[in-house]
């Protein structure tokens, strides 16, 4: 090789190609991480409503370190995922000195349970509200199918003016909801929506009709329900 003009030229090259390249890499590494280059402001975009400026504050202290160049993204996103509230983040930087997040809240739909919430997507989440919602409930893992017979059922009791407070899938998959009158309806496991129907169909010339409200209604019957109300028989209804 050392007689061989040409290969030592071409391995001389190739070694000052390498050197140029691990120059230019540490001095590019070195102008990256000097002070030079800080963040100098955060921004929060998208439609929130629940993220306070103190938890970005809280966030942007405790989890982000580096410069523009060097915040690690891939954890300034996850810092921000964990936030109550938030559902999903985008994190980019923006030149000269700038994050900005662009966040997706939750949409809160009612509570699950009596410790969290869940959106109208089925995803359960934890985080305070004050407002009064309806209360969802079930087995581990069925928020995505309690929510979609929740909608569903509003829709159904929409023409009687009656509205859901609170809707439960039990362990034997049996459904009992409870109305804003202060009703129960036992829906039982099977034929769920020709139940509720049948029940929206003979409400008005039935329950609306009973001198006090009813209390229980149990739809687990083929052709009827029958109707518990204070100071009255069971009466059984055929629809």
């Amino acid at each position: 090789m050392w007689d061989d003009a040409i290969a030592m030229r071409k391995t001389a090259n190739l070694l000052f190609v390498v050197a140029v390249v691990l120059m230019l890499y540490g001095t590019g590494h070195y102008v990256a991480h000097l002070p030079v280059f800080p963040l100098r402001d955060i921004q929060v975009t998208g439609d929130v409503a629940h993220v306070t400026h103190e938890q970005v504050e809280a966030v942007v202290t405790r989890e982000l370190s580096g410069n523009f160049f060097t915040v690690d993204l891939a954890q300034a996103r996850a810092a921000f995922a964990k936030l109550p509230w938030v559902r999903k983040v985008n994190v980019r930087r923006q030149w000269p000195d700038r994050l900005e997040f662009t966040v997706e809240e939750h949409r809160p739909l009612a509570r699950w349970g009596s410790t969290a919430l869940v959106s109208a997507e089925g995803e359960v989440f934890e985080a305070a509200i004050n407002t009064t919602l309806p209360v969802l409930q079930g087995p581990e893992g069925s928020a995505p199918e309690v929510v979609s017979r929740f909608q569903y059922f509003e829709q159904t009791l929409e023409p009687v003016g009656r509205h859901i407070t609170q809707i439960t899938l039990s362990a034997r998959r049996a459904w009992v909801m409870k109305l804003d009158d202060g009703m129960v309806l036992e829906l039982g496991r099977e034929n769920l929506e020709s139940r509720l129907a049948g029940f929206v169909a003979a409400y008005d010339l039935t329950v609306a009709r009973l001198p006090q409200p009813s209390a229980y209604i149990d739809l687990r019957y083929t052709n009827g329900f029958a109707v518990r109300s204070p100071g009255l028989k069971w009466t059984r209804n055929k629809t």
